[in-house]
């Protein structure tokens, strides 16, 4: 009997998978990109390393998205400026039982294959360590982006991926047309099987019936390990690859090997689960300031499926003096634990932790990672400030583009990155490196 894909966009059951099926599943993070669209925050730390949401890495969210599917062999592919992602990696993520063959794997380019080469592309990267993929002999392979946000069931995935006896399953959803250049885009049949797939098109083909969204590649993929091993093999001998998934293996393999697309659904709220690319710095501002919301689109409070970090003790937030000129407050705001704010204003604001804000500042719509110091008298707002910057009494950020611009960088939509190299001051000291 032949097998068949759900519909397209039927939410899959709401049990969570933990079964032999993903206890058979090698996931592999591909944590080694720069993330150039970020600017300053990605020179001196790879993207999948910069924070987040207050006290998360960016890592965290497919890490902890593996461990809570009950995926808990995961290797982490670094490249770029790794020193920060490797230490927080180390720090945070030996959780795992070794005993139980459980393990969290740091998988740096070292050249495995011949002296001249690093990571080339995203499937470079994993035919690189094809010695350690058979070493594990898993039946599947989960490979996933380590740089985007969002909270995810591998192992419906990866249940639905046997069910079709597919060789590929690629993860999707639906982004607006004049979005959808920034990613890879596909053309799906009635059975949900990929017919066309397209990395990045500058004019992306809209679904069937649906003339504003195109069907877009999460960069989340499941392969049968048989299957991937011989296209990793075949990719790597082909002259004039570029040896990436989106751009090669995937579209090779279409109309030869059964590739389906799989739909990522919010089964509670019955919509397109949460997710988020934070590649620029206006979607990192945008994606952080969602979690000060009243009713946020992504739930950092829900202990069914918790994001795991390293987790640093540290005191809990103090708001100090309540005078009418001088009153510590906090409004529509996250803080983390270690902060103060002596007498100052935050409005829809997230602070990161051990972040000092002295009286007379008021900041507003920013968010501010950690061991920031920000002075007296400051007028913040619409910013993103990096780790380990001090901000001196009376600076104005965020009210003067022009001015800004002679200092900082000021995206598109006018939010202003600060970091320690653009204010002269040297890299945070409480850490030897940046990160």
């Amino acid at each position: 009997m032949q097998p068949t894909a759900p519909a397209w966009n039927e939410a899959p059951p709401e049990t969570r998978h933990i079964s032999r099926l993903t206890r058979e599943t090698l996931g592999l993070i591909l944590a080694g990109g720069r993330g150039s669209r970020l600017a300053a925050l990605t020179d001196w730390r790879a993207k999948p390393a910069v924070p987040f949401g207050g006290k998360f890495r960016i890592i965290d969210f497919p890490l902890s998205n593996c461990v809570n599917s009950g995926v808990r062999r995961i290797g982490v592919l670094t490249q770029y400026k790794s020193h920060s992602l490797i230490r927080h990696v180390q720090r945070g993520w030996g959780l795992l039982h070794a005993e139980f063959n459980e393990f969290v794997e740091l998988l740096p380019a070292q050249q495995r294959m011949d002296e001249h080469s690093w990571y080339a592309g995203t499937a470079d990267a994993v035919y690189q360590n094809i010695d350690i993929i058979r070493h594990h002999a898993p039946k599947y392979v989960l490979i996933l982006a380590g740089d985007h946000i969002y909270k995810m069931d591998y192992g419906p995935m990866i249940a639905a991926h046997v069910e079709t006896q597919a060789d590929i399953t690629v993860g999707c959803i639906e982004v607006p047309l004049d979005q959808a250049s920034a990613f890879g885009v596909m053309e799906i049949d009635e059975q949900a099987r990929i017919v066309k797939f397209v990395e990045k098109p500058p004019n992306p083909e809209p679904m069937l019936g649906r003339a504003d969204v195109a069907l877009a590649s999460m960069g989340i993929y499941v392969f049968s390990t048989k299957f991937l091993l011989s296209a990793l093999i075949r990719d790597a001998g082909r002259h004039g690859s570029s040896h990436d998934f989106g751009k090669d293996l995937i579209p090779g393999a279409i109309g030869r090997h059964a590739i389906y697309a799989y739909p990522f659904q919010d089964t509670q709220r019955d919509k397109q689960g949460y997710w988020r690319d934070v590649g620029t710095v206006d979607a990192y501002w945008e994606a952080n300031m969602e979690l000060v919301q009243v009713a946020p689109p992504l739930n950092l409070y829900d202990r069914d499926w918790p994001i795991w970090t390293s987790q640093e003790q540290l005191p809990p937030a103090k708001f100090v003096f309540d005078d009418d000129d001088r009153r510590g407050m906090a409004v529509d705001s996250m803080v983390s634990g270690g902060c103060i704010i002596a007498g100052a204003q935050l409005r829809r604001t997230l602070l990161f932790s051990n972040v000092r804000v002295e009286s007379g500042t008021v900041m507003e719509d920013s968010v501010v990672l950690p061991d920031v110091s920000v002075g007296h008298d400051c007028r913040i707002r619409h910013a993103v400030i990096d780790k380990g910057c001090v901000l001196p009494d009376g600076t104005v950020i965020g009210y003067d583009p022009e001015h800004d611009r002679k200092r900082f960088h000021v995206t598109e939509k006018g939010r202003v990155l600060v970091t320690p190299d653009m204010l002269g001051q040297p890299l945070h000291t409480g850490e030897q490196t940046p990160g």
